[in-house]
């Protein structure tokens, strides 16, 4: 399975408890109440997607757009 923008910010709605409407490509993540072991979660249930990434990676950047540019989508090849 691809892993895809749409599915991150989905994801990381529920983790937060918010819509993923309300989710931008630029808002920090930490602001919105993604904390480290939400985050370590979440990139366990991506990694069971099919995704390959440290999860050191995603603490570095603090955006979805961030991870989406400089991790995930390198990952996939796209």
């Amino acid at each position: 399975m691809t892993l895809t923008l749409d599915r991150m910010r989905a994801d990381i709605a529920k983790a937060i408890h918010m819509d993923p409407s309300e989710i931008r490509d630029d808002d920090h993540l930490g602001d919105l109440g993604l904390d480290s072991l939400r985050l370590m979660r979440l990139v366990l249930a991506w990694e069971e997607a099919g995704l390959t990434a440290d999860f050191s990676l995603f603490a570095e950047y603090e955006t979805l757009g961030d991870w989406w540019t400089h991790i995930v989508a390198p990952a996939q090849g796209a």
